[in-house]
């Protein structure tokens, strides 16, 4: 089993940025990872993903705005968010898709 846990969420006026990190509690080396978001009452979202290679898929709504990455060394994977919208609102969470872990989220809010 491997623990994630996801920081760096927080209150963004529109047009802002915000970097989420995501821990692991051991070796992420081999896995694919992602981020997906939640808001109440919506379906969850599929954001970002990043293979053990490095390469990088992204869901259209956030193409261009979020830059997900990872440091294998540091078992931490990102999520560079930039250009914030009110409609990014919710938890972000990230997972292994193999295992299907999932951290406890971190909240964005973007208001003004």
């Amino acid at each position: 089993q491997v623990h994630l846990v996801e920081s760096g969420g927080g209150w963004v006026q529109p047009g802002g940025s915000l970097r989420l990190s995501c821990a692991a509690s051991r070796s992420i080396s081999t896995y694919d990872m992602g981020w997906f978001r939640q808001a109440p009452g919506k379906q969850r979202e599929f954001l970002a993903s990043i293979d053990y290679h490095g390469s990088t898929d992204y869901a259209d709504s956030v193409k261009g705005r979020f830059a997900i990455s990872r440091d294998n060394a540091k078992n931490t994977v990102w999520l560079q968010m930039n250009s914030l919208k009110p409609e990014d609102t919710a938890g972000y969470y990230c997972t292994i898709f193999l295992l299907g872990s999932v951290g406890q989220g971190t909240q964005v809010t973007v208001s003004s």
